[in-house]
């Protein structure tokens, strides 16, 4: 029953008519700023729609093929019943179809776009952008640049493939070929190398600070920009949960340069280990004992890539140092991996703790899992636990978990005293958004999405990429679209379709049958594709759900249908997929020709 009113919601969009003319900029109600659009609406406990037709303002734009300034509109009312059932889940089935619509279909039956008339053009808004991570790079793929000027603020001026960091950690892909600039990814945006230091909300200003170059001489330059609509998607950083000496001692893998430093330290450790003053064991065997603090996908991957390290280029480089070589897994939980099932677990345990056989070399063992471990201080040779134990170490990779950066935290403040300080209840330090990721307490101006974001309906989405850039297209697609984000009563009401006979794709035509409102934009819903973890020596896991479990992902019934591989069928997924997912077809020659160039020639070891 359910998989036929998915093929019937389907065929009843592909009948709709799709000859209407595109509502671009030359459309009359686009000839004035977007900011005169907004309705006055009002939330009341049972009210209905009030929909007025305008036929004056229709025969201008018919005539003239100008309209002005549209006259004040009677209030629209949306009743809080109507805003409960837009909100709510959309059937699995309706859902998937909708998805494969605007993956196989949309990109095929797009209206034509009419170029504005320099005369009728409206003043475009704009929107800034802070960031360059996953949910960015998404918007800025599908944000529609001539209906808005765009500027993207960020101190790194190019997007990188986070999942891959572990490999280009230890040489197995190159740095620069899982990034790519962000001019790249849509050249009509401007790009403005800075960070953004405070917000006010009150102004709509950014405070930035950039580094201004003469020669070899740089000093900072503060400045401020303004804007219409921010989207505040600036990730999480590293926490340390207050450990003493994490900070000073330990190694992070969030961005290109961590990445660059722990190639560098691993290389550093060898090559110390192999100098004349190391005269006992146990000094080198300290050397080369690498600690990784969190068994998440990280911490895990990082160590399985670690593993290919000893065993593929070891033996080319340091025969002699590999029995000493000891790496060692750190989790205050009880298990691994989390987001995995058991038996998907206990594989990556399997794998993680192989033996190793090198010719010429006793049979090595070089991985070990501590579960039930709590770190309770760092210092520059030993790591302490609560348990009173302690380790030596060489290098330490600390991968415990993610925390709002300081701008986060200042935004919050900014928004006290509005529905933002309510959200906190669920938010707990992140940006509370509502179902169409407007911030609460932002009053439809400001908007948020990936790790420094947690949305309202749903606040127990997964940090992830894939949250961050299925985010950040439902955005852009939103805004791109003509919907009226910023209506106002007694609060921040739904994003309202500016024109009633718009052309909607095929994928919003879906998702209105879903909702049963054709008027109200569809919220964004997440859709699970799965989770991959790499386990070293050419396999890995790949966890697809398949259909979702009943009720909320946290109840107790909550048992979703799941596909598991593993082993070599899963490192070719896990290959494909990353594969698939990056921003560029140079940038998959790239990853392609080093996976080729490192089996053929090994791993650099250079240090730079």
């Amino acid at each position: 029953m359910r998989i036929s009113a998915a093929v019937s919601a389907l065929a009843l969009a592909l009948r709709s008519s799709t000859s209407r003319a595109f509502l671009g900029p030359t459309s009359s109600r686009l000839q004035v700023p977007r900011s005169t659009l907004l309705r006055d609406v009002v939330t009341e406990e049972s009210a209905e729609e009030v929909v007025e037709s305008e036929p004056a303002a229709a025969a201008a734009a018919a005539t003239d093929g100008f309209a002005p300034p549209p006259p004040p509109k009677s209030a629209v009312r949306i009743s809080k019943e109507r805003i409960e059932k837009v909100t709510r889940e959309r059937p699995y089935p309706l859902f998937l179809a909708e998805k494969t619509a605007a993956l196989l279909l949309d990109p095929f039956t797009k209206q034509p776009k009419t170029l504005p008339s320099p005369l009728s053009t409206a003043p475009k808004e704009n929107i800034v952008v802070l960031g360059t991570g996953w949910g960015a790079a998404a918007f800025l793929k599908n944000i529609d640049t001539d209906k808005y000027d765009v500027t993207v603020i960020s101190p790194r001026n190019y997007f990188v493939f986070t999942p891959m960091l572990a490999g280009a950690s230890v040489g197995s892909v190159d740095f620069k070929s899982i990034t790519e600039p962000i001019r790249e990814i849509n050249n009509n945006v401007r790009y403005l190398e800075a960070a953004a230091t405070d917000i006010d909300p009150a102004t709509n200003t950014i405070s930035c600070i950039g580094i201004v170059c003469d020669g070899n001489s740089c000093e900072t330059q503060e400045f401020e920009v303004n804007y219409d609509r921010l989207l505040f998607s600036v990730g999480a950083q590293t926490t340390t949960f207050g450990t003493p000496g994490v900070e000073e001692y330990c190694n992070y893998l969030k961005q290109v340069g961590d990445a660059q430093q722990i190639k560098n330290a691993i290389v550093n450790c060898f090559e110390s280990a192999g100098l004349p003053d190391k005269a006992t064991e146990e000094e080198i065997r300290k050397e080369l004992t690498f600690v990784i603090v969190g068994a998440g996908p990280t911490g895990i991957e990082f160590a399985a890539e670690l593993l290919d390290f000893i065993e593929e280029s070891g033996p080319r480089y340091y025969k002699e140092l590999l029995p000493y070589v000891n790496i060692k897994i750190v989790e205050a939980a009880p298990s691994i991996l989390r987001p995995f099932e058991d038996g998907m677990k206990d594989e990556a345990i399997r794998r993680l703790t192989r033996t190793i056989e090198i010719e010429g070399v006793k049979t090595l063992r070089p991985c070990e899992i501590l579960l039930n471990k709590q770190v309770s201080e760092v210092s520059a040779n030993h790591i302490y636990f609560k348990d009173g134990d302690k380790i030596q170490y060489g290098m330490s990779l600390w991968a415990a978990g993610i925390g709002p950066l300081p701008i986060t935290t200042n935004m919050i403040e900014a928004l006290e005293g509005t529905e933002q300080s309510g959200a906190q209840e669920f938010a707990r330090g992140r940006l509370g958004v509502d179902p169409w990721l407007r911030v609460m307490g932002g009053e439809g101006k400001i908007f948020s999405l990936g790790d420094c974001a947690c949305v309202s309906n749903t606040p127990f989405l997964p940090a992830t990429a894939q949250v961050a850039s299925q985010q950040g297209e439902f955005l852009g697609k939103l805004m791109s679209n003509d919907y009226c984000a910023d209506a106002v009563g007694d609060g921040l009401l739904p994003p309202t379709v500016t024109d009633p006979n718009q052309p909607k794709s095929i994928s919003e035509r879906i998702s209105s049958f879903a909702m049963g409102d054709d008027e109200i934009a569809a919220p964004f819903q997440y859709l699970d594709l799965g989770i991959l973890a790499y386990t070293g020596s050419g396999s890995a896991l790949a966890q697809v759900q398949v259909a979702p479990g009943k009720g909320s992902p946290t109840s107790e019934t909550w048992n979703p249908v799941r596909l598991q591989i593993k082993g070599k069928l899963g490192f070719g997924l896990w290959r494909s997929i990353y594969l698939w997912k990056q921003t560029s077809p140079k940038n998959v020659v790239l990853v392609t020709l080093d996976w080729i160039k490192v089996k053929l020639f090994g791993r650099d070891i250079s240090i730079l």
